[in-house]
């Protein structure tokens, strides 16, 4: 009986460190846009000044803005949008659709516009996207999308601005 005892409270331990650990297994192999070097680069302290409070959670923070806030989701003029860092362009709004998400999407990035890295902050891998010349977070890239990519690249409106052609 004590041995049995013995290896439930083994156990019991085991599960609890395992999930004390999970927070940090999960962010090991997370995609640090940051860890590359950009084009453009600035310090913490320049990035705040340049970017409104919102932006600089979202693009430098990794933050997520709350759906149906973002004025960029009901955006329907013909332009392009851009990364609210840098002014690099990001997507067409040829390629703007309503997901019923209640963030800005759009099944394909201009040419170059983008890099991808992993994100493993929820728990489970997700497909961050951020912008290809600062390395600011911009969203995530889904594969519910519509055709011809299937892709539903879900962006938070903060990030980016909008040129009307």
């Amino acid at each position: 009986m004590a041995q049995s005892g013995t290896i439930d409270r083994r156990r019991f331990i085991a599960w609890m460190g395992l999930g004390a650990a999970l927070p940090a297994i999960a962010a090991c192999g997370s995609g640090d846009a940051e860890a590359k070097a950009y084009p453009v680069s600035y310090s913490d302290a320049e990035w705040r000044k340049r970017l409104t409070p919102a932006q600089y959670r979202i693009l430098r923070e990794e933050g997520t803005e709350r759906p149906y806030s973002s004025p960029l989701n009901a955006e329907k003029r013909k332009g392009t949008f851009h990364c609210a860092a840098d002014g690099h362009p990001l997507f067409s709004s040829a390629t703007k659709y309503d997901s019923g998400t209640g963030w800005p999407s759009f099944w394909k990035p201009l040419p170059g516009a983008i890099g991808t890295s992993r994100d493993f902050k929820l728990g489970y891998p997700r497909t961050e996207v951020h912008c290809a010349k600062c390395g600011g977070h911009l969203g995530h890239v889904f594969d519910d999308g519509p055709r011809p990519t299937g892709k539903r690249y879900c962006m938070n409106g903060d990030a980016m601005t909008f040129r009307p052609a």
